[in-house]
């Protein structure tokens, strides 16, 4: 589906992206079960109830951050690594896309003025959280379109 696109590295997902374009039907979740994040579209006709609700204390283990990143307004160009920090390929982002950032590393370039909104898990540790390294260079960049 052009719309929606599913980045791998060997048997790893990296990413997942639902551009502005993409509509659902009912509720699509693209993300496996055993996520701890889980990311999904929904598409309903006027007039459907979606009746009210409060959600069970139910425990869960969480072990890596996953990151959805909603873009407002912009262009952002996300930078995918494997888990060594070894540059895999780019890709851009533009307003009303979607990305869940599922696994590897990543950076990024603002490539417009950007705002953008970030859902992950918390509480956010600071810098126990992660680990920065070097860009890539930009004569090195693979951007798939």
């Amino acid at each position: 589906m052009k719309n929606l696109e599913q980045i791998h590295h060997g048997n790893q997902l990296l990413a997942i992206i639902i551009r502005s374009e993409h509509s659902a039907s009912g509720v699509e979740f693209y993300t496996p079960n055993e996520f701890s994040q889980q990311i999904a579209a929904m598409g309903h006709p006027a007039k459907k109830i979606i009746p009210p609700h409060v959600h069970n204390s139910v425990p869960r283990e969480v072990q890596l951050t996953k990151e959805v990143l909603i873009i407002k307004s912009g262009k952002l160009r996300v930078d995918f690594y494997d888990d060594s920090q070894v540059y895999l390929e780019s890709r851009i982002l533009n307003a009303g896309d979607v990305i869940l950032l599922a696994q590897g590393g990543h950076g990024f370039e603002v490539l417009e003025d950007l705002q953008m909104i970030e859902v992950k898990q918390g509480p956010y540790a600071g810098e126990k959280d992660k680990i920065r390294f070097e860009p890539v260079n930009s004569s090195s960049l693979k951007i798939k379109a």
